[in-house]
């Protein structure tokens, strides 16, 4: 590709991606770290790299010695492995003699072979930070593939507490006391439960249509026609049963057996390798049974959406559904995927975290249900005697108190004062 084309793109974007206004994001990234930022589409990972972007030129280090480049711009369609060495020396041409340049690869998997690129580079001791959106950036063989050399950053839609600063909110909610305020955090929570928190979604009026573009989006490209799908229908079906399913375990078996009920005939090996996709695209994640046997934590767990906006455009009726479901991305948004359970073994517990020694059920409401708060409690009860000194939380929509329950303590918070702890 032509060498002045490439510069002209460079200082394009420099000026027009970096110059947009930012909402800092919630997340410690350290300066001496090579990091790939994977995640849903739409989430904000372009942003996390301007993130870093802003740290690097209030520490003093010049523009000039960063080199940005978002392989999304349609006039680097026809760029290759071999222009990628062609930028590196504009990068460094640009950054002056003898300074290399901080590199910043936005969606740098739509060139092809730039693994042994971005290996390189990490081996030459450039600091680098790439993103990425297909199969390729968001598989398990990510980590083999980039060598061990880059640390793996999953981003999330908005936690609410940056929710609310997009938005303009920046008051200390802790100490919520107003009625005005009462009413005010009350309107941003329905809001952010309803609709998810995709960052652009914030300043969009007719927020379903924008997320049901983005879960075409993911459904079409990232799973569809990324993995070569011809059956779209078992797709679809298998998405609306575990969106139907969120807050129960669903196996792979019982997944293959309703489509089998519905006509369609596919083997459990292919159901298997549909929802792996699907996990694949960060469209779900799942949460495993930690009382479970090995086989049975991988093939009964329960899943979740990476947005509970996109749960609401699958279901109806889901404020239960998308209240779980919110609980599910800030536990493993604040602990990781592998480090949250939910806990079924002569007991039900929504979610379980060990290194925390934490339970946690979640329910709507409680005080105009007595079965449902009886049942909460006596789960608790019950894996008390599993698991001593376990702690105890219930997470409501917006209900508040304190129970003492056969000698266990359960603290009961409404989710919106949860999740800005």
């Amino acid at each position: 590709m032509n060498r002045d084309i490439l510069k002209q793109v460079i200082v394009d974007q420099k000026e027009e991606y970096l110059s947009n206004p930012m909402i800092r994001r919630d997340v410690v990234l350290e300066e001496n770290i090579n990091y790939c930022f994977v995640g849903i589409r739409r989430t904000g990972k372009s942003y996390m790299m301007y993130q870093q972007i802003r740290n690097l030129t209030d520490s003093g280090i010049s523009l000039n010695e960063i080199l940005y480049v978002n392989f999304e711009d349609e006039r680097l369609l026809e760029v290759s492995a071999e222009d990628l060495n062609v930028i590196l020396e504009i990068g460094l041409e640009m950054s002056g003699e003898g300074k290399k340049p901080y590199v910043f690869l936005d969606e740098i998997q739509n060139v092809s072979g730039w693994e042994k690129f971005v290996r390189r580079l990490a081996d030459m001791k450039y600091r680098v930070n790439i993103t990425g959106s297909n199969s390729k950036m968001l598989s398990h063989e990510i980590a083999s593939t980039l060598g061990g050399r880059f640390m793996v950053v999953q981003v999330f839609p908005y936690n609410f507490t940056e929710y609310l600063n997009a938005l303009g909110r920046n008051k200390d909610y802790h100490q919520v006391l107003s009625t005005l305020d009462k009413a005010d955090i009350s309107k941003c929570y329905e809001q952010y439960v309803k609709y998810g928190a995709f960052p652009e979604l914030v300043d969009i009026q007719k927020k379903r249509d924008y997320l049901n573009n983005i879960y075409q989006t993911i459904y079409i490209g990232d799973i569809l026609a990324r993995n070569n799908i011809s059956n779209d229908f078992a797709v679809r079906l298998i998405l609306k049963k575990i969106a139907e399913s969120v807050m129960r375990p669903i196996s792979y078996s019982r997944l293959t057996n309703i489509l089998k009920s519905s006509g369609t005939a596919i083997g459990k090996q292919t159901v298997i390798n549909y929802v792996g996709y699907m996990m694949e695209s960060y469209l779900l994640f799942a949460v495993q049974n930690y009382a479970a046997k090995l086989v049975e934590k991988e093939t009964s767990p329960k899943y979740y959406f990476m947005d509970t906006g996109l749960l609401g455009l699958l279901t109806i009726d889901s404020d239960t559904a998308q209240l779980e479901n919110l609980v599910a991305i800030e536990l493993i948004r604040r602990y990781g995927t592998g480090n949250v359970y939910y806990f079924e073994s002569n007991v039900e517990i929504d979610f379980y975290v060990p290194e925390e020694k934490l339970a946690i059920q979640v329910s709507y409401s409680i005080s105009n249900d007595v079965s449902t708060k009886e049942r909460e409690l006596n789960a608790f009860d019950k894996l008390q005697k599993f698991l001593p000194g376990t702690r105890f939380l219930m997470i409501t929509n917006s209900e508040e108190t304190e129970i003492e329950y056969n000698n266990i303590h359960v603290d009961v918070v409404p989710a919106w004062k949860w999740l800005m702890k």
